[in-house]
Parts: C-alpha cells; sequence; structure tokens
C-alpha cells in the first residue's frame, strides 16, 4: 500500500482512474451504439428527439461549448490526481488580460496531465492563476458522438479547430487560455517509456492563430508521460 494512505483511499483512486480510462477508450462508443439501439426499441422518440437536438446545436462546441463547474469540481478527478500523482507547477505569472495559447509536450498515451490540471479543478488551476479560463482542445471528431459530446463540453472540452480557437480568443474577452497537446498521436508513438520524441517541425498552425489574434504562447511540459508502470 502507498505509505500514508489508507485501503480505502487507495480502492477510490484505483476506481476513479479505471472509471477515467474506461471513459477514454469506450464511453463514445457505447453512446453511439446505445442511441443507436434505442432507435429500434419502444423509447425510440428519446433518440430521435436527441439527434434533432444535436443537429440544432451541432456548431456549439466550435462557439465555446458549456463548461460547467460542477462537472469540473466532481471528487473523481481527486482521486484521479492522487493516483499517478499529478501536480501542475507554476514556473511564471500569467496576466489574466491577456489571452494565450498553451502549448504541451510530450503528447503521451491519453494526456492525463493535460487533462486533470486543464480540465478539472483538481490541480488548482484557478487558485495559481486567478482570472484565467481554461479549455482543453481535442480532435473535432469526438465532439459529433452523442451524448459524448455533451459530456465533452461539461469538462470544458473544445475542438481543436480554427473556428473553435477563433471564438476562444475574440468572442469570450480575456483572460482565456486555450490548452493544444501540440504533437498529436505522432508524438504520441514516437515516445517511448524514457524517451520524449517532440514533433514540432509540420505543427505551427497554433502559432499562426496566436500570431493573428494578438495571444501569447505558453510552453508546458508534462514529466513522467511516458514512464514504464
Amino acid at each position: 500500500m502507498t505509505k500514508g494512505k489508507t485501503k480505502g483511499k487507495v480502492f477510490l483512486e484505483v476506481v476513479s482512474t479505471v472509471q477515467w480510462v474506461a471513459s477514454f477508450l469506450f464511453l463514445g462508443v457505447t453512446c453511439t451504439l446505445l442511441m443507436f439501439y434505442l432507435m429500434f426499441t419502444s423509447l425510440w422518440p428519446i433518440p430521435t428527439l436527441y439527434f434533432v437536438w444535436q443537429v440544432v446545436d451541432w456548431h456549439t462546441p466550435e462557439r465555446g461549448g458549456r463548461k460547467t463547474t460542477f462537472v469540473r469540481n466532481w471528487r473523481v478527478w481527486d482521486h484521479l490526481r492522487d493516483f499517478f500523482p499529478i501536480k501542475l507547477v507554476k514556473t511564471a505569472e500569467l496576466n489574466p488580460n491577456k489571452n494565450y495559447i498553451v502549448g504541451i509536450h510530450p503528447h503521451g498515451i491519453m494526456c492525463v496531465g493535460a487533462f486533470t490540471c486543464f480540465s478539472t479543478e483538481s490541480c488548482g488551476f484557478k487558485e495559481l492563476f486567478p482570472g484565467l479560463r481554461s479549455n482543453l482542445v481535442t480532435l473535432a471528431g469526438v465532439f459529433r458522438l452523442p451524448l459524448f459530446r455533451e459530456y465533452l463540453m461539461f469538462i470544458g472540452l473544445l475542438p481543436v479547430s480554427k473556428k473553435s480557437l477563433t471564438h476562444l480568443l475574440t468572442n469570450r474577452g480575456k483572460g482565456n487560455a486555450a490548452v493544444i497537446v501540440i504533437g498529436g498521436a505522432a508524438e504520441s508513438l514516437a515516445s517511448a517509456p524514457g524517451v520524449n520524441i517532440l514533433v514540432m517541425r509540420q505543427r505551427k498552425g497554433f502559432v499562426r492563430v496566436a500570431l493573428e489574434f494578438g495571444a501569447d504562447l505558453v510552453p508546458v511540459y508534462a514529466f513522467g508521460g511516458k514512464r514504464p508502470l
């Protein structure tokens, strides 16, 4: 048992981590299959109404989403943080009267550090950087999955598209931090335990967006994301 932790605490950390991994891998597919299955049952009005709603609401992810502090403050995220453990270390002040594009390296397999620090309140982002609002941006395709898209938006995830970044940096005032794991899958597959390879040469679109909208660039390095278990 980890020193200083009770059996109950360890159990909660393991369960919280398993649910997060399962959500990352399976929740999107599960939600999609469930909705299509219900179309062929007596409950077909429910998915039908939802799909109509999804079409009407299609562009919401690129217009700031629907972030809620309720979901971001779930206790499950504290246990997820403590399992690894994960810590957000502040090395510079960030002016809340500016907008930022935060670039994270390396990508890792599931970006648990980026998710925990910037899509939940468990690592104290708001306390470390008062006046700033963080939104982790990810693949636009996942926001096409029914129900799963709502869950992602509640946490504060948004598509990593120019429309989405433009909205964050122009339509929501100041104090916005768009968080991008720059290297993508190519960086994740290139790295190995103990070796981090940064993929940058063909991934400079975020720099052009920052120049276009006057956002400051903030580098973030995630240590330990590729360590062996």
